[in-house]
């Protein structure tokens, strides 16, 4: 319920597809819209509009139809009120029907024609990918917390790594995916489309798994494969807490359209929702996008800088962080190179302009190594953020630099170049900079992946040739830190990062004959603009009562019955009660993660969704379960679902296959 009279809320619209196909749309608009026609604002996702996002949909919609936009919020088809199935992320389809819901906006007596799209992670994906498709009346797209290549950087491979958010994010969606649609909403067939939905349920683990190099599949959706097909102006937000934090500066350097960049030290949240703080205006500095776009409002936008992000400074290492001191400055491009870099050689065990490494350093981390990683995105406001790194770096090989006689500026893309030798056919390497901090903390400044398979080429992957020496060129993260004098400069290697990427199924020697560091340095006196944001606001607060508030919880620990290493993560999303319309709806997840310290084959992870949604008399719950294990040539992937309805179980559906190890 909407107390602002100015605005009209249609809680449920039918928006037909050109095969036929009804997604279900909740729309915000200016009370006046029928008479004064206004741009219309698209946000396509498959995270439920009715429970799912009701809470940042009401306070972001609700604010821009305030200010003369008609908002649209889609459920993609397979989800939520929608009709249909949804095979699997950024398919043509799901694009195909982004474009019928702009082009039926602009049809109706309500809208300007002119449509803008956004979103954060799948909605900030599917604007830029429906951007480069150029449908007309696209006129603008902000994106957040996206990815330009599905295949490097993104929540399947990073490098060519296989992270295991791979798996947590398949469990994710074969969990969001199995709930119905509202009966209130959808009507007496409801029952029937949610026995077709469970019905054809995709695993999704094993075809993302499948897919091991970069492809046609990855190359679908990743923009980078071609950067003018977007013709449409983007503002992009990203948060240096987040996974996706290359993306800002690449589309920066690479969109020939109108574009502008905004990086915070933001977790994966819309910048005025978001951990650390500051949190910014966010929806402000949107509006003035809109308006410039979507109105034509020359408010000078375009002279606003093309880069601007929150220089980080050093702080103590905390798995749950509040606020991050620092200041805004105006950002050099990924494109730029920096005009003063400090290259740093690698020595016995220093990092300095003159160092070399005498003999080669050999190097077999143990496979706990990675336990201070922290999540790819944190996004739960819980105990996510990487930790103290001295205890991952003790399992690596590391080289230290001087103490800093004076402060340094990173701000871009730190490098590394090494020449180094595998003992075996498959084998990778995760690179951290660290900050050594005089209280004897080792904070994570960046990190970076390789799959050395594709040390070449992510399409043409070889097998490593036993003690035959590569070189490797790594690029780690984007970052803006500011690392003050007295402090040390730390840079990691090793060759296993559990749990955050997969294992090589050997036990993986390395030798390092040498290798460099190059980090970007900024000079802050060229870069001393002053850059300021409104304070963070928002529209009407959602109309709900919390039964049991969201939490999170992490544990890392040692399994004394099977002495292997454990982490333990618990999310709580919460139980609600919408008071406009009575859905309860009830979610949480079960993580774990294990591993015996000399066996990389006994690498496994069981995640384990339930799902609860009610209302009055009516109850359905649902139970998803993936197990993932490994041997030496294959993935073994176990999956179930199981849906109730009351206290009754009626559905259950298993998934058992195995995958071929190719390159990971």
């Amino acid at each position: 319920m909407i107390a602002d009279k100015s605005i009209v809320e249609l809680p449920s619209v039918q928006i037909e597809m050109r095969d036929g196909c009804f997604l279900s749309a909740r729309i915000w608009m200016p009370a006046s819209a029928s008479s004064k026609p206004v741009p219309a604002i698209l946000e396509h996702l498959p995270y439920r509009k009715r429970d799912g996002t009701a809470h940042r949909d009401t306070l972001n919609h609700t604010w821009f139809a305030a200010h003369g936009y008609a908002c649209i919020r889609t459920d993609m088809r397979g989800n939520g009120d929608s009709q249909g199935l949804m095979h699997d992320e950024y398919l043509q389809q799901e694009l195909d029907d982004a474009v019928d819901v702009i082009e039926w906006l602009a049809k109706q007596k309500w809208c300007s024609g002119n449509v803008g799209m956004m979103g954060i992670s799948w909605g900030g994906f599917n604007s830029l990918q429906v951007a480069s498709m150029s449908p007309e009346n696209l006129k603008a797209v902000i994106t957040v917390c996206s990815s330009a290549d599905r295949f490097a950087d993104d929540i399947h491979y990073k490098g060519g790594c296989l992270l295991t958010n791979n798996f947590t994010w398949a469990a994710r969606m074969l969990s969001y995916s199995s709930r119905p649609p509202d009966p209130l909403t959808f009507g007496g067939n409801w029952k029937k489309e949610w026995l077709l939905r469970l019905n054809h349920l995709p695993l999704l683990a094993d075809k993302w798994l499948s897919e091991q190099s970069r492809g046609k599949y990855w190359k679908h959706g990743s923009i980078c494969e071609d950067y003018p097909m977007i013709k449409t102006p983007v503002l992009a937000f990203g948060g240096w807490h987040d996974g996706y934090r290359n993306t800002v500066s690449k589309l920066v350097s690479n969109l020939l359209s109108p574009v502008k960049g905004i990086i915070g030290p933001w977790n994966h949240r819309y910048p005025h929702l978001a951990e650390p703080e500051p949190k910014i205006g966010f929806l402000q500095e949107s509006l003035r996008w809109w308006n410039r776009w979507l109105l034509d409002e020359q408010n000078g936008v375009e002279k606003e800088s093309d880069l601007r992000v929150f220089l980080m400074d050093s702080v103590y290492p905390n798995r749950q962080l509040k606020s991050r001191a620092g200041r805004w400055i105006s950002g050099r491009k990924k494109s730029q190179e920096s005009s003063m870099p400090i290259m740093l050689n690698f020595g016995e065990k220093t990092l300095g302009t003159f160092e070399k490494i005498s003999t080669p350093r050999r190097f077999c981390s143990k496979m706990d190594c990675g336990m201070q990683a922290g999540e790819f995105f944190p996004y739960n406001f819980g105990p996510e953020m990487p930790g103290d790194q001295n205890a991952d770096d003790k399992k690596s090989l590391y080289f230290d630099g001087a103490t800093l006689e004076k402060d340094i500026i990173i701000q871009g893309c730190p490098k590394v170049s090494m020449v180094l030798a595998s003992d075996k056919p498959l084998g990778q390497v995760a690179v951290r900079l660290c900050d050594l901090r005089p209280d004897g903390s080792s904070a994570l400044i960046s990190h970076g992946f390789l799959n050395l398979t594709m040390h070449k080429s992510f399409e043409k992957p070889q097998l490593l040739k036993s003690g035959k020496k590569i070189n490797v060129f790594l690029d780690l993260d984007d970052i803006a830190y500011r690392v003050p004098a007295g402090h040390k400069l730390r840079l990691s290697i090793s060759n296993c990062y559990w749990p955050f990427i997969w294992p090589s199924p050997e036990i993986v020697t390395m030798e390092l004959f040498s290798g460099n560091l190059t980090i970007p340095q900024m000079d802050l006196k060229t870069h001393a603009e002053s850059i300021s944001f409104e304070a963070p606001v928002s529209g009407a607060s959602w109309n709900v009562e919390v039964i049991r508030g969201a939490s999170s919880r992490r544990r890392e620990f040692i399994d004394f019955d099977t002495n292997e290493s454990v982490v333990e993560v618990r999310n709580d999303s919460g139980h609600t009660r919408d008071l406009s319309h009575g859905l309860e709806a009830d979610s949480s997840v079960l993580e774990e993660w294990r591993i015996l310290k000399g066996d990389p084959l006994s690498a496994s992870v069981a995640i384990e969704w339930k799902q609860e949604l009610a209302r009055g008399d009516w109850k359905i719950s649902t139970l998803a379960k993936l197990k993932v294990s490994c041997c030496q040539e294959k993935f073994y992937l176990k999956g179930v679902v199981t849906a109730s309805e009351g206290f009754k179980q009626f559905f259950s559906k298993k998934f058992k296959t195995s995958v071929k190890r190719k390159f990971i």
